[in-house]
C-alpha cells in the first residue's frame, strides 16, 4: 500500500508542477482571458486520460504501479476541474453569464469529446 501511495504521489508531485507552469505561462500570454490555461490543462488532461485508458484496456502493456503513476497521480494532479469550478463562479459573481456559458460548455463538451477521441484513437 506505501509504494503505491508513492506512485500516486511522485506523478501527483510532477503532473501539478506541470499544470503550474502551463497555466502561469498562458495565462501571462493570454491575460484578457483569464480560465485559458485551466482550459487547456483540463482539455490536455482528458486527451491525455482517454488514450492511457485506451493503451491500458486493449495492449495490457502497462504495469499497475506505472497506471497508478499515470492515471491516479499525474492525470489527477495535473487537471484541475476544481479550480475550473471557481473560476466560472467568479465569472458569473463578475456577471458574465455568457463567458461562464461559454467556458463550462466548452470544457465539458471538448473534454468529453477529446477523452473519447484518446480511448478510441487506442482502438486502433
Amino acid at each position: 500500500m506505501i509504494r503505491n501511495l508513492l506512485f500516486v504521489a511522485a506523478g501527483g508531485a510532477i503532473g501539478s508542477v506541470l499544470r503550474y507552469l502551463i497555466s502561469t505561462n498562458l495565462h501571462k500570454a493570454y491575460p484578457n482571458f483569464s480560465p485559458y490555461g485551466t482550459f487547456t490543462v483540463n482539455m490536455i488532461g482528458c486527451l491525455l486520460i482517454g488514450l492511457l485508458m485506451g493503451w491500458i484496456d486493449t495492449q495490457k502493456l502497462i504495469n499497475p504501479q506505472l497506471q497508478l503513476f499515470l492515471v491516479a497521480g499525474f492525470c489527477g494532479s495535473f487537471t484541475t476541474f476544481s479550480t475550473f469550478a471557481h473560476e466560472a463562479n467568479l465569472m458569473l459573481f463578475q456577471q458574465k453569464p455568457l463567458q461562464t456559458l461559454l467556458y463550462v460548455g466548452l470544457s465539458v463538451t471538448v473534454g468529453l469529446g477529446l477523452a473519447y477521441l484518446g480511448y478510441k484513437l487506442t482502438k486502433g
